[in-house]
């Protein structure tokens, strides 16, 4: 069964037009909305407006009664895991049990040396991600938690209370062939492909049999993971329509459209409210 979400953006775009667009997703029948997690905008500039993004979620769980919400994705390196684990919570509480978590393993060089932060090597944000994961895992079900490991240290910790649900999926987006994909074999429920925009299909095929062989090595079935894919909608319906069942007949039920529009982001997200319908067709 394909699924469906919104990721409208959220770049130079005010509080009131947010509202307006989770009201289509709510409204026209979307399995999920999205938002990012980035303190300045994506794009070749990166100046402008920006609301943090797991703020907006606390607000789109009260401003939604149906819709799933999420963040894709979260850069793992922003906050510890326990501070982590705790707003996830609450927004979940919010949401009444709707939230789906994002998590990648994080790095953007401006904002690190705006904030005086390194950079750290991939292989150590990787290390950090699974080592998150775990950590997530033991908060959301353990009274206390104790946990020593390379990159984090918890000792008799306490986070309660515990998520709405018994436990939020896990969407993890992440593609390196030998650490990234083990990662999201071992812990996720869903995988984003990373992969740069413009990635021809068949790579992503390839990505996504690179981790069916690490679902092997660890003992688990490749069907227990969904294949998630984001993607710009084209302004043309029947483009739009092609591209996405594309992805569908590559093996990823999870379809994410990233409406454009030329600035106008409602309108282009009401576009892709009327493909719905079709959408589903193809799953």
């Amino acid at each position: 069964m394909t699924t469906v979400g919104l990721k409208p953006s959220q770049q130079h775009v005010g509080v009131a037009t947010l509202r307006e667009l989770w009201a289509i997703a709510d409204d026209g029948g979307f399995d999920g909305c999205w938002v990012f997690d980035h303190l300045v905008p994506m794009g070749p500039d990166r100046t402008g407006d920006i609301f943090d993004g797991w703020s907006l979620l606390a607000a789109m769980a009260e401003a939604t009664k149906r819709v799933r919400i999420g963040c894709l994705v979260s850069g793992n390196t922003n906050r510890h895991p326990g501070t982590f684990a705790k707003i996830a919570v609450t927004v979940d509480h919010l949401s009444g049990g709707r939230l789906d978590v994002g998590l990648g393993a994080g790095g953007d060089a401006l904002t690190d040396t705006m904030m005086g932060t390194p950079t750290a090597p991939a292989i150590e944000r990787v290390e950090r991600l699974a080592e998150t994961c775990e950590i997530l895992r033991l908060l959301w079900t353990e009274p206390v938690t104790d946990h020593a490991s390379r990159h984090y240290t918890l000792t008799g910790a306490l986070s309660d209370p515990k998520p709405v649900q018994e436990k939020p999926p896990l969407w993890l987006g992440s593609s390196g062939e030998k650490r990234g994909l083990r990662v999201v074999a071992e812990h996720a429920d869903v995988w984003l492909n990373a992969a740069l925009p413009g990635t021809e299909i068949v790579e992503l095929q390839r990505l996504s049999s690179v981790l069916d062989r690490h679902c092997a090595e660890v003992g688990r079935d490749p069907a227990t993971i969904r294949r998630a894919a984001q993607f710009r909608v084209p302004s043309d319906a029947d483009s739009a329509l092609r591209l996405a069942e594309s992805y569908v007949e590559a093996g990823f039920t999870e379809l994410i459209l990233m409406p454009t529009g030329h600035g106008d982001v409602v309108r282009a997200s009401e576009a892709a409210a009327k493909l719905l319908p079709r959408l589903r067709d193809l799953g």
